[in-house]
């Protein structure tokens, strides 16, 4: 594997570090820590560029807080500067590098791929109804907390040979247990830490109908004992490379039987349906609170399925009028 270097000094100049700053302030422009910054912003960039000159950068303090949709989780959060311009720094230089290492099977934190582009490549592998009449369906324990940091850094030392940037990384890395959920780097340290066991399943597996959107992961196949061999390779290598674990939760069954629940949807060979907790949270919305933004967006989710009849049931014609 060839490694990089020569890429330190092109995230911390003044050019990077200011496209940076316009990069991370798109639609954010009135949060307190924007204003803030904005009121001097050439001598904030200057004083960035010095302290990643000098190497005295530190990641600052994180203020933690908690979310519960979709599910309880603790969220981390930087203030603007220096932290969140510097992460977009650093990714205007290396997400061109990180996507040619990823392979075309992982959907998440990837321009122009995203939720509904793996919904689109499992509904075209269904297609093939022979070899895709089984699944099984994953996911990892506590991902990202659960990261390894010496692992992580190994993996990056075998991509890059830059001292600096790799300093650089290394002290955002150690600046919270495994990857702080929130932070702009963490999504592609996250993804760029499976992206060798994408290669394993695809080039040493050789498993044809393979599909990751972040920790969750769908593998087709026309046979099931192939799938619990699979599985349990899975298990193996991620427990032995990666230092994690598949969640207690796996399962393997068969496609016509009850579909596969994928990144929002329920996907049979012949039909996609939306998944039946967005269903419940939209009409609990239009029950409570029916903003056009919010029916904009579930509505925007539903002409992706066959949601003709759920759309009727939901929204009467006069009120699909108003909105």
């Amino acid at each position: 594997m060839k490694r990089i270097g020569d890429l330190y000094q092109k995230i911390i100049s003044i050019e990077n570090l200011n496209i940076a700053d316009r990069k991370a302030q798109k639609g954010k422009s009135k949060q307190y820590g924007i204003l803030r910054h904005n009121k001097n912003p050439d001598h904030n960039i200057w004083e960035l560029h010095k302290i990643l000159i000098d190497k005295t950068y530190k990641t600052s303090d994180y203020d933690v807080f908690k979310v519960y949709e979709p599910k309880e989780r603790d969220v981390f959060r930087l203030p603007y500067f220096p932290d969140r311009i510097t992460h977009h720094a650093i990714m205007n230089i290396l997400e061109p590098i990180f996507l040619k290492v990823f392979t075309s099977d992982s959907y998440s934190c990837i321009k122009g791929k995203g939720i509904h582009s793996a919904s689109f490549a499992v509904r075209k592998a269904l297609k093939n109804v022979e070899e895709t009449k089984y699944c099984l369906k994953l996911d990892i324990r506590k991902f990202y907390p659960s990261i390894d940091h010496d692992i992580l850094k190994l993996l990056l030392k075998r991509k890059f040979k830059d001292k600096d940037l790799l300093w650089l990384l290394d002290e955002i890395i150690d600046s919270a247990p495994g990857l702080p959920i929130g932070n702009y780097l963490s999504q592609y340290f996250a993804n760029f830490y499976l992206t060798y066991f994408d290669h394993w399943i695809k080039e040493v597996l050789r498993v044809k109908f393979y599909f990751r959107y972040a920790d969750d992961i769908v593998i087709l196949h026309s046979d099931k004992s192939r799938l619990h061999q699979i599985l349990n390779l899975i298990k193996l290598y991620l427990e032995q490379n990666l230092k994690l674990e598949v969640k207690d939760n796996w399962q393997i069954f068969p496609v016509e039987k009850r579909g596969i629940d994928f990144v929002g949807y329920v996907h049979f060979h012949t039909h996609v349906l939306l998944r039946k907790s967005i269903k419940k949270r939209f009409a609990q919305m239009l029950k409570r609170n029916p903003k056009r933004e919010s029916i904009a967006s579930y509505k925007g989710w539903s002409k992706h399925c066959n949601s003709k009849n759920l759309i009727k049931k939901l929204l009467p014609n006069e009120q699909l009028q108003r909105f």
